[in-house]
C-alpha cells in the first residue's frame, strides 16, 4: 500500500530511526562479543559445560546411567554459543560503556593478554589434574613463600568474596533441587527451609573448603607470573570500575549456570537411566 504523500516524510524518518537503533544495537553486541573474547569471559562461560556432570551427581545419580541420551541432552542444554549470546544480552542491559572500556583496556595490555591466556587454559583444564597440581603448589608456597599466598588471596578477594561465592553456590543448589523435585526427578526429605538450614550449618566449613580450593586453583593458574605482576593484577581488579565489571560477570555466570541446571532437572524427568536415543 502506498502511503499518503503527507505521511511519506514521517515514514521515512521512522524507518531511518529504526535502522539507526538496529545498527547501534548490532554494534553494541559486536562490542560486547569482542569484550567477552578479550577478557576471556567467553571461555569462562564455555567452561560451564564442564560442570554438566555435577548435576546428576547432586541428585545421587551418575551421568553414565543415562547413556548416550545424557551426552546429547547436556550438549543441547549447555550450548556454548547460546550461553555466550545470553551473556551478551544481559551485559548489554547492565554494563556501562565506561566499565566495559576500562576492563577491555586492561585485558588488551600485554600483561592482560597473558593473564587471559593462562585463565582460559585453566578454565578448560581437567579439574582433577588442576586440583592435584594446585594442591601441591599451594602446600609448597605455604611452607616456603607465605607472601605469595597472601597475594593470591588478595586477588581472590578482589574477584569476589567467599561469602558471595557461597551465596551463589547455595542458591544454585536450591534452585536445582527444587526444580528436580518439581519435575518429579527426586523426592526431597526436607523442604526449602530445611535445605537452607543445612546450608547455614555447613557454611563455615564450606567457606574454608572453597578458600583452599580457590587458592590451589590460583596457585596452578598463575604459577608462571611474578609476584610483581600478580600485585599489579590485584590492584587492577580492585579498581571501582573493574569491581563493577566483575560483580556483573559473576552474576551473569551464576544466572546462566543456574538456569541451565534448572533446565537439566526438567530434561532428566524425560530420561530413564540407560535409555538410548
Amino acid at each position: 500500500m502506498r502511503l499518503p504523500t503527507l505521511l511519506q516524510p514521517l515514514a521515512a524518518t521512522l524507518v531511518a530511526l529504526l535502522l539507526t537503533v538496529t545498527q547501534a544495537a548490532g554494534a553494541d553486541r559486536d562490542k560486547l562479543t569482542a569484550f567477552l573474547k578479550v577478557t576471556g569471559f567467553d571461555v569462562a562461560l564455555e567452561s560451564i559445560k564442564l560442570s554438566a556432570e555435577d548435576a546428576p551427581r547432586m541428585l545421587g545419580l551418575d551421568a553414565k546411567d543415562f547413556g548416550a541420551s545424557w551426552t546429547l541432552m547436556s550438549r543441547d542444554v549447555f550450548d556454548v554459543q547460546e550461553m555466550q549470546a545470553d551473556a551478551v544480552e544481559i551485559l548489554a542491559a547492565t554494563l556501562s560503556d565506561e566499565a566495559l572500556a576500562h576492563a577491555a583496556d586492561f585485558y588488551a595490555s600485554d600483561l592482560g593478554q597473558r593473564l587471559v591466556e593462562a585463565e582460559n587454559a585453566s578454565h578448560m583444564r581437567d579439574r582433577t589434574d588442576k586440583r592435584g597440581e594446585g594442591g601441591r603448589l599451594l602446600a609448597e608456597l605455604q611452607d616456603s613463600d607465605p607472601e605469595r599466598v597472601e597475594i593470591l588471596q588478595r586477588m581472590m578477594d578482589a574477584i569476589g568474596s567467599e561469602d558471595q561465592s557461597l551465596r551463589s553456590a547455595n542458591e544454585l543448589e536450591i534452585r536445582f533441587l527444587m526444580a528436580a523435585q518439581h519435575a518429579g526427578v527426586i523426592r526431597l526429605r526436607v523442604d526449602e527451609e530445611g535445605l537452607r538450614a543445612a546450608q547455614a550449618e555447613a557454611a563455615e566449613e564450606t567457606k574454608k573448603s572453597m578458600r583452599l580450593s580457590g587458592l590451589a586453583s590460583s596457585a596452578a593458574t598463575y604459577r608462571d607470573f611474578s609476584d610483581e605482576e600478580l600485585v599489579a593484577y590485584s590492584e587492577a581488579l580492585e579498581a571501582p570500575l573493574m569491581q563493577e565489571v566483575y560483580e556483573l560477570m559473576n552474576a551473569v555466570q551464576y544466572e546462566i549456570m543456574a538456569g541451565r541446571f534448572e533446565e537439566v532437572a526438567e530434561r532428566l524427568a524425560e530420561l530413564n537411566p540407560g535409555q538410548e536415543l
